[in-house]
């Protein structure tokens, strides 16, 4: 990611925690995808809350924007079909 997303994550003051079914509905993908992505993708930032992972929606679409393949289910399917421009 371009050093400016950096800049942005870091004044994020109060940042949405999605669970894996809303980022999964979000991003356009499946579930296993994105608990595939928990465990393997240490830039996702994630946490537990009652025994449940809640994810950090900027490291969600950050995730989504570093492979072509997702971009386009997130473009395609997911949130991305209602946004016209990325900003990062």
């Amino acid at each position: 990611m371009p050093g400016s997303a950096t800049n942005i994550k870091n004044n994020i003051n109060n940042p949405i925690w999605l669970s894996v079914s809303e980022a999964a509905t979000l991003g356009g993908v499946e579930s296993k995808t994105i608990r595939r992505a928990i465990k393997n993708d240490p830039q996702l930032k994630y946490k537990i809350v009652k025994n449940r992972y809640q994810i950090d929606f900027a490291s969600l679409l950050a995730l989504l924007h570093k492979n072509t393949k997702l971009e386009n289910k997130l473009k395609n399917s997911g949130l991305g079909q209602y946004v016209k421009e990325w900003v990062y």
